[in-house]
């Protein structure tokens, strides 16, 4: 049927009506059943953009790409990359209950405020700095300030560059900021300390202590607290749980080098998030049992 359709068209109407064409549209309205795409994304988006989104079966993972691509302006090539990363899957907001994720979204339409778990990744994927086997943090350090244009790209459109190894002094002591970011959307500095192994429950201190400095000396009027970022080659997940980090504006995330086998990889993430959705469900029916 969409095949003699096609030759109606093209016949009535010239070019533009193929049968790859027709199940673009008929695939979109499939999307957008009742009601035209929202007007702030159609203004954002082009119709490449759209046709590429459209495939994706999952509706929150596809909103996320929706979203996102047209709050960052990607470009068609970006959004694909994107996608082929899994940024939705490394994203926090994925390991979230589905009413968390959707409330999220619909600020970020409405209010354009972006959340952290929009924002912050876990692993980040940095595959561009062609690093080799064996590197230093310094080595992770220069890789990153020579691509910066493709850190950027992987953190988020609304990080600005501070600086590198911004030196503090304490007690008369030195100490080195590895990296300083300034995020527009939070109005905030934002710290990242790069290590080549496993997370150290120390690094805890480091962190805390930087940003306190940051807040008592660099923060200025109407701006948040400064939060840090801990991109380390492997989490040591028990210690940041008992840490609880997060109430001290304080992230912590693994960085790959190199992409993983793509299968393996995949099925790593998608394995974490329904671990962290069952503990999501399972503190929830506990509030639920205490109630």
């Amino acid at each position: 049927m969409v095949k003699e359709l096609s030759k109606q068209l093209t016949l009535h109407y010239g070019k533009g009506f193929n049968e790859t064409n027709l199940r673009n549209f008929i695939k979109f309205v499939q999307v957008f059943p009742t009601s035209e795409i929202p007007h702030s994304l159609s203004e954002k988006l082009t119709w490449t953009h759209i046709r590429n989104l459209i495939y994706i079966e999952d509706a929150l993972k596809r909103n996320f790409y929706f979203e996102l691509c047209a709050y960052e302006r990607w470009s068609v090539r970006t959004l694909q990359e994107r996608i082929n990363s899994m940024l939705f899957e490394r994203t926090a907001i994925s390991k979230k209950p589905e009413q968390t994720i959707k409330n999220d979204l619909q600020s970020l339409r409405d209010k354009k405020e972006l959340s952290l778990d929009l924002t912050f990744k876990d692993p980040y994927v940095l595959d561009f700095l062609e690093l080799h086997d064996t590197y230093s943090e310094k080595d992770l350090e220069n890789a990153i300030l020579y691509k910066m244009k493709e850190f950027l790209v992987e953190m988020g459109s609304d990080f600005a560059f501070m600086g590198q190894q911004k030196r503090i002094t304490i007690d008369h002591e030195d100490f080195y900021i590895d990296l300083l970011f300034y995020h527009r959307t939070w109005k905030r500095l934002v710290v990242i300390e790069l290590k080549l192994g496993k997370f150290q429950a120390a690094y805890k201190g480091q962190m805390e202590l930087y940003l306190r400095w940051l807040e008592k000396y660099e923060m200025r009027e109407g701006e948040n607290k400064p939060m840090g970022l801990v991109l380390c080659a492997e989490k040591n997940k028990e210690q940041v749980e008992l840490l609880v980090l997060n109430n001290d504006q304080i992230e912590v995330a693994e960085y790959k080098t190199k992409i993983p086998d793509r299968k393996l990889f995949a099925s790593t993430l998608h394995k974490a998030i329904l671990e962290a959705k069952k503990e999501f469900k399972d503190i929830a029916n506990i509030n639920e049992a205490v109630k």
